[in-house]
């Protein structure tokens, strides 16, 4: 990431979700994040879906815009009981530290603790995202992964 990148988190809208649809529609980013929705190209079915968790309480969404541009998402939900973190960054904006940065300005909004990350064990930038804010591995477990239409390893994180 360049010195002069500004990066803002602001409360995503039901505008910002024609964005974070296009981003997903990647097929090295779908590979990578593994657990997907069935189709991601069913657009209908995705702004169904992230229109009503846009307005769930429980859900702390947030848009992650670099230099006045939006390239990705960053939220905090809840399965049963628990807290957990997802990102997803346009594949454009790799590799430039904007995902760790965000994270880390995630952190300081969002005090829910303990929180868990997940990701495909072989997802070594996600990995490596989690471990640089603070997030130790605390374990390992299998799942479905859409995405690849098989079962994989993802690992647990904690951030205490």
């Amino acid at each position: 990431m360049t010195n002069n990148s500004e990066i803002v988190l602001r409360p995503a809208t039901i505008e910002d979700l024609e964005h974070f649809f296009i981003f997903q529609l990647d097929k090295e980013a779908n590979h990578l994040a593994a657990f997907t929705p069935k189709d991601p190209t069913d657009k209908e079915a995705y702004l169904a879906k992230y229109t009503k968790l846009l307005g769930d309480p429980t859900i702390h969404t947030r848009a992650i815009i670099v230099n006045n541009v939006i390239v990705g998402s960053i939220a905090k939900f809840e399965i049963e009981g628990k807290a957990e973190i997802t990102y997803w960054i346009d594949r454009n904006y790799w590799n430039k530290g904007i995902t760790t940065a965000a994270l880390k300005n995630f952190l300081a909004l969002e005090k829910a603790r303990p929180l868990l990350g997940r990701t495909a064990a072989d997802n070594v930038g996600s990995r490596r995202v989690l471990e640089k804010c603070g997030f130790i591995k605390i374990g390992k477990d299998k799942g479905f992964a859409n995405a690849r239409q098989m079962e994989i390893e993802e690992f647990i994180y904690k951030l205490s």
